[in-house]
């Protein structure tokens, strides 16, 4: 019997304020195809309290609908699912609640993202399946956000998150389902004000296309398409008509309007007063629609990162140069953080757990473009808080802990809390990326000597050669601090002659 490969299954879900999207392709050749889609409202949006936390009810929507999609990908690779968790979750302060018992309903690990990173994997959602020449203009108006992207080709050029979407816009601004040509106003002010501070560049960069994505932008179109515009187009003038017949409304459960689903109802009257003020502020003429959204990014990403250059690396020699790295300095470091990574972590580790410490060695030393005093917490906070495409919230925050203990005291305590990953962890990445930064302190390139190391649990051996440390007295003093630095955090390093070992 002969046996045929089966084509590679990956899948994605995007976790949205409004909706739970997952989208699952098969990988033929060198193209995707798409093999099933499932969406459940889950409204996670509504149940953000004013303390920003999540309620129970929410909560509890959200692990129903992951649990229903784990049914379909049951048996998946972890490296053949991705989940990206978008504006509720990135406000919510007891996301980590949600996102521990989350991994008992789906044991794969969830990302939460930046907005701008939102924007950027939307971007790349629509241009995979919207193939127009020149720059686009790319919306997405989802639950708790909208994102506004211009780019070329697969490459945004100008992209923001701005924090206005159709759930929230629903409960401040159309309470109970109530509608009225004067709370529509107050909506479309407020987007508008919203617009205010970016309109500007957008109109400035241009567009020869303007491309809607995802559903409030879909359900504008489908009742467009009702009142007889079969082309789908959205225009200023349509737009305008749509406003007109939801405010005629005084309920949105009274919304009776040709092609609008019940379910999108609620917060129909929200998502077209934000539309029609980004048409305003943009003086968009006409705008289509793309199938194409976030969830379509993270599968043409995923598929990216195997075939092609990872963008993080992209971004990290982009940051590396703009905040003037020594990049030679950086790679030394960088190459003996690996080697004694991979030597310590003889049981195995994860690829991304590796790739994480290669990017923090090429950036552990940013921040002395602000300072040396503190550097490493200068380098902490950019890596933190700068945009860096490609890296999700968690993957900050593990690049910004690993360059803020590259030196001085332990103070482990200051540890962030952690989702995807543990800070057990971490530990070793960050003794791997202190010995290369130590042993690399005279900025020099003579080739470090021959050297073997060892881990259990706390304890480390480092082997050097016999004599190598009379020899480089400033190192071995340096040595001798960092023994310090590692048994008042409850770690050891034990430093002897190479030819000691058994």
């Amino acid at each position: 019997m002969i046996e045929i490969d089966r084509p590679r299954e990956i899948a994605a879900i995007d976790m949205g304020s409004n909706s739970f999207h997952m989208v699952v392709a098969r990988v033929v050749g060198h193209s995707l195809q798409i093999v099933s889609r499932h969406k459940q409202r889950v409204h996670l949006a509504d149940g953000l309290n004013d303390n920003m936390e999540l309620d129970q009810a929410a909560i509890q929507r959200g692990l129903s609908c992951l649990a229903m999609f784990a049914e379909r990908i049951q048996g998946f690779d972890p490296e053949n699912v991705r989940i990206a968790a978008t504006y509720t979750l990135r406000q919510a302060s007891n996301a980590h609640v949600f996102l521990m018992r989350a991994e008992s309903v789906l044991p794969y690990p969830i990302e939460i993202i930046p907005g701008t990173e939102e924007a950027r994997l939307i971007f790349l959602g629509v241009a995979h399946t919207q193939h127009e020449p020149g720059q686009k203009l790319v919306v997405d108006i989802g639950g708790g956000s909208t994102e506004l992207i211009i780019g070329e080709g697969f490459e945004p050029k100008l992209q923001y998150s701005k924090h206005m979407g159709c759930v929230s816009y629903n409960q401040h601004y159309f309470p109970e389902g109530k509608i009225s040509a004067k709370a529509m106003a107050k909506a479309q002010m407020a987007a508008l004000q919203k617009m205010e501070s970016i309109a500007s560049k957008y109109k400035k960069l241009g567009w020869e296309a303007a491309i809607g994505a995802s559903g409030t932008i879909k359900a504008i179109r489908e009742v467009i398409i009702a009142q007889g515009h079969a082309d789908g187009i959205i225009t200023k003038e349509r737009l305008d008509e749509v406003v007109k017949l939801v405010t005629a409304c005084k309920q949105s459960d009274e919304l009776a309007l040709p092609g609008l689903t019940d379910d999108r109802k609620p917060v129909f009257a929200a998502g077209v007063a934000i539309l029609s003020a980004i048409f305003t502020a943009l003086k968009i003429d006409s705008m289509a629609f793309s199938d194409g959204a976030l969830r379509e990014g993270l599968l043409y990403e995923m598929e990216e990162r195997f075939r092609h250059s990872d963008i993080r690396s992209r971004t990290a020699i982009a940051m590396a140069t703009q905040y003037n790295v020594d990049i030679e300095q950086a790679t030394r470091v960088r190459d003996t953080a690996e080697q004694i990574y991979r030597q310590a972590s003889s049981n195995g580790t994860t690829t991304e757990l590796a790739a994480l410490l290669r990017w923090g060695a090429q950036l552990h030393e940013v921040g002395l473009s602000i300072s040396y005093p503190g550097f490493h917490r200068h380098s902490a906070y950019l890596l933190r808080h700068c945009t860096m495409p490609g890296f999700n919230l968690e993957e900050q925050t593990v690049l910004a802990t690993l360059v803020r203990f590259q030196r001085k005291s332990l103070k482990l305590d200051e540890m962030p809390e952690l989702s995807i990953y543990k800070r057990k962890h971490l530990y070793p990445m960050i003794r791997a990326l202190r010995l290369a930064v130590a042993l690399h302190g005279q900025r020099t390139d003579e080739a470090l000597p021959s050297m073997v190391l060892t881990a259990d649990k706390e304890k480390w051996l480092l082997s050097l050669p016999d004599g190598w440390q009379t020899n480089n007295r400033l190192l071995a003093a340096d040595l001798t601090k960092e023994q310090d630095y590692w048994r008042k955090a409850g770690w050891e390093l034990v430093i002897q002659p190479l030819e000691d070992m058994e």
